[in-house]
């Protein structure tokens, strides 16, 4: 899963919940956690104007709405690896979050009155367009701004801070430790606000179901528990990424010292009352909370899951449809998992062939679930993305710069995580781009669905299009890191189906895995509108995917208690899929023997992420001027 407006990605997963923070301020240049414009950019795009064409002075009024929306993110700089304001948290208030709407609707109505998408040159003509369409699409959100919960189980900022610190705040310097420990100080009132927008969200009944607030809590303890939040003599996580940052340092052990006792007390009178304030307020709000579980709930519940829809998908489609087209791949999908079913010689019906590989008597599908194992396993999918990186010439021109690498989900949050997503690169190279693999069981983490994993989330997948999209060179800045979940999602699961374009899959039960995956997403769009428009119960939803899925029991309801807190997300990633693969086949047979996959999938990513129908007419011209040439 990415996470861009995505989350992938490609979501949660604290990094995604990272990323949907930077998306908001980034991804639509002007939402949460951007900035009041200064005058000296205007001043600039102004003066400039008689020496610059209209794409050129287009291009600088991006750049320029870009650096105010990082004046006032610091979290965001820190992601993209920039160490200013490195001791400071977001403005997350309903007063920012409202300014920042405002600034929204007054640089769209700035854009529009000062430039004409005619006279601007196509790459810019479609920046204008993008930025419009974006900027639109935050507006239609803003009526359900706190729909979207601020705090659950997937993801909120109570995984994310922790994460956050320990995977975007680098500690390079004796600077880099105090803006570090400045940051644990400002835990509490960070967190804080958070939890002032989760009360006036539970005032209005909006609220996740009770069993959310348990894994919550669950989580938290978890955050809480070991030194020096408890007499535990073990070191908490958030402690050990202190100690590990502090001890790299090139510096006299005193001067470690002092570092490592005021993060300590800063860990003790600033994150530790932060979460014993968020349990209390989690404690309350659980005993009130039903077990609904669909959107319907909410108020204007139909609504908002439409407008969901729409964002997550990049069309019209509606939930009856989606469901439909769901029916219908699902169908699909059995069909050619029945002939690999023969293939094997499994003799019974599809429903059996998933038990037995649920079951795995001959325990050939699995890893033991060790420490051994959870290694075998992360080996394995390095292996697996090392091999495919060895293969890019035969399907892509441009590659990324950045490394990848397969880690662990950390043990705190793998309870509540999804099995695998993707965390990005940062710019300037001093991060790699992050498969995370979620071993907390690997009775949910089948052999056979490794290769089509790795792919999605490592190369050709997330990896490969995210790193491509921020290397690009000549683009503004927010399409270099915005996203539409349709097509980084759909990317990501057309990046499962291309290795078996290029023959690998050579297992057939490694191809069983490959079509499981597919269909998991197929399912995706069944379970998702059964239960935010159909009003199915968790239990149905979960009963749906035992029945139609190979998946482990474990991993469907996990699945199912995701989709219910992310209305919506999960059906982007089958129509994002379809799309590609429509226009693929499209390209395939207008151009015959002067299609070469190479230049297709360019055409693809060196636009960034587009909305599906924008995408398509991309590839339309791409085929246009291939048939002149």
């Amino acid at each position: 899963m990415s996470r861009s407006n995505k989350s992938k990605n490609k979501s949660n997963l604290f990094l995604q919940s990272c990323v949907i923070a930077m998306a908001a301020a980034l991804a639509a240049c002007g939402a949460d956690n951007s900035a009041t414009a200064p005058a000296q950019p205007e001043t600039t795009v102004e003066q400039s104007a008689q020496t610059q064409t209209q794409s050129e002075r287009l291009n600088a009024w991006f750049a320029a709405r870009w650096e105010e929306d990082l004046e006032r993110s610091p979290e965001t700089r820190t992601f993209l690896g920039e160490k200013i304001d490195y001791d400071k948290w977001d403005d997350v208030t309903d007063t920012a979050r409202l300014e920042d709407h405002q600034r929204t609707i007054d640089h769209l109505a700035e854009m529009r009155a000062t430039f004409d998408p005619d006279k601007l040159d196509p790459s810019a003509r479609l920046s204008y367009r993008l930025y419009e369409y974006m900027a639109e699409q935050q507006i239609a959100a803003w009526p359900y701004r706190d729909h979207w919960y601020v705090f659950s189980h997937f993801r909120g900022p109570h995984t994310s801070i922790p994460v956050f610190l320990a995977n975007q705040h680098r500690v390079d310097t004796v600077s880099d430790a105090e803006a570090y420990i400045a940051r644990l100080e400002g835990v509490r009132e960070h967190l804080a606000q958070y939890q002032t927008r989760a009360e006036a969200q539970f005032a209005a009944g909006i609220y996740p179901p009770q069993w959310s607030y348990d894994k919550m809590l669950v989580t938290i303890g978890n955050l809480m528990s070991g030194a020096p939040f408890d007499d535990n003599a073990e070191p908490s996580a958030m402690l050990q990424d202190a100690t590990r940052k502090i001890d790299a340092l090139d510096i006299d052990q005193a001067a470690k010292d002092d570092l490592l006792s005021r993060a300590t007390t800063a860990l003790i009178t600033s994150v530790k009352p932060a979460y014993d304030d968020l349990t209390a307020m989690m404690q309350t709000q659980r005993a009130a909370a039903g077990n609904d579980d669909g959107a319907w709930k909410l108020p204007d519940g139909a609504d908002y899951y439409s407008q969901n829809l729409e964002r997550m998908t990049t069309t019209a489609l509606t939930a009856a449809e989606i469901h439909e087209l769901g029916l219908s791949e699902v169908a699909r999908i059995h069909d050619e998992m029945r002939a690999i079913m023969t293939k094997v010689g499994f003799e019974g019906t599809l429903q059996e062939f998933f038990q037995f590989m649920r079951d795995d008597p001959e325990k050939r599908f699995t890893y033991p679930n060790t420490d051994e194992g959870r290694a075998q396993y992360l080996a394995k999918a390095t292996a697996i993305i090392d091999n495919m990186r060895a293969r890019l010439d035969e399907q892509f021109i441009t590659k990324p710069k950045a490394a990848i690498e397969v880690r662990r989900v950390e043990p705190y949050r793998e309870k509540a995580a999804g099995k695998g997503f993707y965390q990005r690169p940062a710019p300037d190279g001093s991060r790699p781009g992050i498969y995370y693999a979620n071993l907390a069981n690997m009775a949910d983490m089948p052999i056979y669905q490794m290769e089509a994993l790795a792919y999605h989330e490592g190369i050709p997948g997330h990896h490969m299009q995210l790193a491509i999209m921020q290397e690009l060179e000549g683009l503004p800045s927010f399409r270099r890191f915005g996203g539409f979940t349709a097509y980084t999602e759909g990317w990501g699961l057309y990046s499962e189906y291309l290795p078996k374009t290029m023959g690998l899959y050579e297992d057939p039960y490694s191809d069983f895995g490959r079509l499981a995956m597919e269909l998991w997403r197929a399912a995706r769009l069944v379970v998702d509108t059964g239960l935010h428009d159909k009003r199915w119960t968790r239990e149905q939803a979960v009963q749906y995917l035992l029945t139609n899925t190979p998946n482990p029991e474990g991993d469907c309801r996990n699945a199912i208690d995701r989709y219910i807190v992310m209305p919506g997300q999960a059906t982007a990633y089958k129509i994002g899929m379809l799309r590609l693969l429509e226009l693929r086949a499209g390209a395939e047979a207008a151009l015959g023997d002067d299609f070469d996959v190479r230049e297709f999938h360019d055409a693809v990513l060196d636009q960034g992420a587009l909305p599906l129908a924008v995408l398509e007419e991309e590839i339309d011209k791409w085929i246009t001027s291939k048939q002149k040439s």
